[in-house]
């Protein structure tokens, strides 16, 4: 049988260069190019510059789970989302959570392991996995009020950070945003613009998130010594179809509303299908208000009115909290953290009305 191409029999690649080999070729001990590899400043000038001539001549590349088991470490941090694959993939909130938090790591040489929990099962499978070691860390986001990962993994002693929170005393170190001074002041600005039946369609109530707008909406009406009709209130879960049948049924109750807040881009998507259904035009008609400012809210016609959490700084932050934790923590890296409330361990950003065609 021919031989593979590069001349070895079935095509196998050629040995790695060992740790061994670099040290005969630089003439030093093999303990001396580890200190070398791993960045130790007890080592000479000449010695290092001997050492990476070696390892730049044989091609040498450090083994990263020797060097990580070596260490204690895994050096690898999951990012945990107990969620369906279709929300995940179908929310933007996800997307932007994930490119901050892997920029972050990567900066810090920390692997990404992302995980998607669609049911308990899978919920212990992961924890007894994290209790093994095999991660550094965990990252969790969308977690609801029932969800006992948080409790077991901060049982097992993994480091464990929150993207949002389960309850409003949070023990678990979190990031969040605010969620109900952001729905206040999104219900405010609709009521400024004149209109006099703001309805809301809120998220599931198992979510933290969903109930704090909630609270904000009602506190802008309360503010502005307006009653709280609970026909103007319909449940939603953060999905577009989820939208389209809240407004439905917000139609079907109160007809003669003009303003909608929704607790999300995507819900407000869906409600503005089923205003356009029911013949009612945005803003004209009935004005709408999302949270977010998500592509979806910038894509919408005409353009929605949201609320801004800034989820690229929420996301790094996440990331930035669970390495400090971690002793992984970069200098410099917590100047951003001045702009959020809470200690170090429990910070909370703030939000921003982004004002559109749509209201």
């Amino acid at each position: 049988m021919a031989a593979a191409r590069g001349g070895r029999p079935g095509g196998s690649a050629p040995p790695r260069p060992t740790l061994e080999q670099v040290a005969r070729r630089a003439g030093v001990g093999r303990g001396t190019v580890s200190r070398v590899v791993n960045g130790s400043p007890r080592v000479s000038d000449r010695t290092r510059a001997l050492v990476e001539e070696a390892v730049a001549e044989l091609g040498y590349v450090p083994n990263r789970v020797a060097r990580a088991l070596a260490a204690g470490s895994a050096d690898a941090i999951a990012l945990v989302v107990p969620e369906a694959g279709s929300r995940f993939f179908s929310e933007p909130y996800f997307s932007d959570i994930v490119r901050a938090v892997g920029t972050e790591l990567a900066r810090a040489d920390m692997q990404l392991l992302l995980t998607l929990l669609d049911s308990q099962k899978e919920r212990d499978r992961f924890a007894q996995y994290a209790a093994a070691h095999r991660i550094d860390g965990v990252l969790l986001v969308s977690v609801h009020a029932d969800h006992t990962l948080p409790d077991v993994l901060t049982g097992a002693g993994i480091p464990t950070v929150l993207g949002g929170r389960r309850r409003a005393a949070a023990p678990v170190p979190y990031v969040d945003c605010d969620n109900t001074g952001g729905a206040r002041n999104a219900v405010a600005h609709l009521l400024d613009r004149g209109r006099r039946a703001v309805a809301t369609i809120t998220g599931p109530g198992s979510v933290h998130a969903a109930r704090c707008r909630t609270d904000g909406y009602r506190a802008a009406l309360r503010e502005a010594d307006r009653p709280l009709d609970a026909r103007l209130v319909a449940g939603g879960d953060f999905t577009e179809e989820g939208g389209r049948r809240a407004m439905r049924l917000l139609l079907e109750r109160a007809p003669a509303l003009d303003a909608v807040f929704c607790a999300s881009d995507v819900m407000a998507a869906g409600a503005r299908h089923a205003l356009r259904e029911a013949g009612r035009s945005v803003p004209d008609d009935v004005a709408l208000v999302g949270f977010d400012d998500s592509v979806v809210s910038r894509h919408m016609d005409p353009p929605l009115t949201t609320v801004r959490q800034p989820l690229p700084v929420m996301g790094r932050e996440m990331a930035r909290l669970l390495l400090d934790l971690l002793g992984r923590g970069t200098p410099g890296a917590s100047a951003a953290h001045t702009t959020a409330e809470g200690d170090r361990c429990h910070r909370v950003l703030p939000t921003e009305l982004v004002t559109r065609a749509s209201s």
